[in-house]
């Protein structure tokens, strides 16, 4: 059997791993093909003599990427993807595959989607706003006026320090780290995978947001554009960081949970906010190999979709020590709790409310290990009707170049960035032995997340182990030193 089909067409194009060569499963593939189809659907399947690219534009409508195909043969460590010859269907060429038993699995590229839907306590000197804006006053301080959701659930009458039913300590959670010497989780590395984080300015076209500083960052990549800056293009990827690590104490804008944090910013999805299991793949494994210890990943694929080169990256990250946080996804845009958060020991985060209640977006499942902060309407349940947004600074929108405080980001994508937040915190205090094998770490850290939650009454598909206590999960004792 020749290289092409019996009409002489090509089917596998070429190979998109990045990882070895194509050569060198031409004749496996050869083989394969022998045996996966009928002859009548044989000639629809084939490889081509030589590798050539394969297409990478995205195709919501399918929900996932044309032309191409994810493969991992019998004897690999990993999945490769493979491009198809025009005329050749995506999930016929799936099926066709997974019937031998030398194809571990073939799965479509699936697309994800961002999951947003439209001493003394250490009081941080921010306004609140920011300059020439007129959302607040600049007051310093302000910030406790706009973010509930880093206030106690009582609040601090002799400091002055309001409270929120929904807010999650973060207050305590800075003092317990400043008491570590780890002030904002400093030394802890955390990988952004989203859509790129207004990290700094180039040129005329992009601006680094105000409230990030240049020393805040390590290198990333963009594996959209496929370069070295993985600059935001959307604000979703830099609002969801300026909660994990915005700059904090410097009378400006908001406040971050860690942030005293390196953030790395991994660009996976584009402008509007889609990105495909293939490069969501090479950016955990970016992410994992140049040594971040917590990764967030504010999206999520469509209900039901396997993606197994995805749990591949998450399972060695696992094993690598790895902590590993993903949002459950939105009902409206997603209707069930769907991958990455349900991957391999990834920590599933749904989302809740000012006023202490599950938002009526937060999905429900066995995916759900914890729930955080994601602002919004609550479920008709809730005794509160306070409904505010998460705050954060981040681009207007349709600009590269000019930032905002907007009211109207809502959902488990926020929910997320505050528990990879608190992980980098976690990590910071010495509370998780550094003997421990690499696995292990990951496994203490998204206990003494659970342990320390505070229950809400929920059923647990609901709420998992409760809503996320940063004060709580950063006192526990005995610390231990950094190796």
């Amino acid at each position: 059997m020749s290289p092409g089909n019996f009409r002489g067409n090509a089917v596998f194009v070429g190979d998109r791993s990045g990882r070895g060569g194509f050569a060198s499963h031409q004749e496996t593939m050869r083989r394969l093909l022998r045996t996966l189809l009928p002859f009548s659907a044989v000639a629809a399947l084939a490889i081509a003599a030589a590798p050539a690219a394969a297409a990478t534009a995205v195709s919501p409508a399918r929900g996932f990427a044309p032309r191409q195909i994810l493969v991992k043969f019998e004897g690999e460590r990993h999945g490769r993807a493979l491009g198809l010859a025009p005329g050749v269907g995506v999930r016929r060429a799936a099926e066709a595959l997974n019937r031998n038993p030398r194809v571990v699995y073939a799965a479509p590229n699936y697309l994800a989607t961002a999951s947003v839907t439209p001493g003394p306590p250490f009081d941080p000197d921010d306004s609140g706003a920011l300059e020439g804006a007129p959302e607040a006053s600049s007051v310093a301080g302000g910030w406790a006026f706009k973010q509930w959701n880093f206030l106690a659930p009582e609040g601090d009458v002799s400091a002055g320090m309001p409270g929120s039913p929904g807010g999650i300590d973060a207050v305590d959670a800075w003092r317990n780290l400043m008491k570590a010497g780890r002030p904002g989780a400093a030394g802890v590395v955390v990988a952004v995978l989203d859509s790129g984080i207004a990290y700094r300015s180039r040129g005329p076209s992009f601006s680094r947001s105000p409230d990030f500083g240049p020393g805040q960052f390590v290198p990333g990549h963009d594996f959209v554009d496929r370069d070295s800056l993985p600059l935001d293009e959307s604000g979703h990827g830099t609002h969801v960081a300026g909660t994990i690590g915005e700059k904090t104490d410097n009378g400006i804008g908001l406040t971050g949970l860690a942030y005293g944090a390196k953030l790395m910013p991994v660009r996976v999805l584009d402008r509007d906010g889609i990105g495909n299991a293939l490069d969501i793949a090479k950016g955990i494994r970016f992410a994992v190999a140049h040594h971040a210890q917590v990764i967030n990943m504010s999206f999520n694929f469509d209900c039901g979709n396997r993606v197994p080169l995805v749990d591949e990256a998450l399972q060695d990250a696992y094993e690598r020590g790895v902590v590993t946080v993903a949002s459950v996804g939105n009902l409206g845009s997603e209707s069930c709790v769907s991958a990455p958060a349900t991957g391999p020991r990834v920590i599933g985060v749904g989302g809740t409310t000012e006023g202490g209640c599950l938002g009526n977006y937060s999905l429900a499942g066995t995916g759900v290990d914890i729930v955080a902060p994601g602002g919004g309407v609550p479920q008709s349940r809730c005794p509160s009707v306070a409904a505010r947004p998460i705050y954060q600074v981040t681009l207007l929108p349709g600009s590269t170049r000019d930032f905002a405080i907007p009211a109207n980001y809502v959902g488990t994508s926020m929910a997320a960035a505050h528990v990879s937040g608190v992980a980098a915190m976690v990590l910071a205090t010495g509370s998780v032995n550094p003997v421990l094998s690499p696995a292990a770490q990951v496994r203490k850290v998204a206990r003494l997340l659970r342990q320390t939650a505070r229950d809400l009454g929920l059923p647990r598909v609901q709420q998992g182990a409760g809503l996320l206590d940063a004060a709580a999960a950063t006192s526990v004792f005995p610390r231990f030193s950094r190796p």
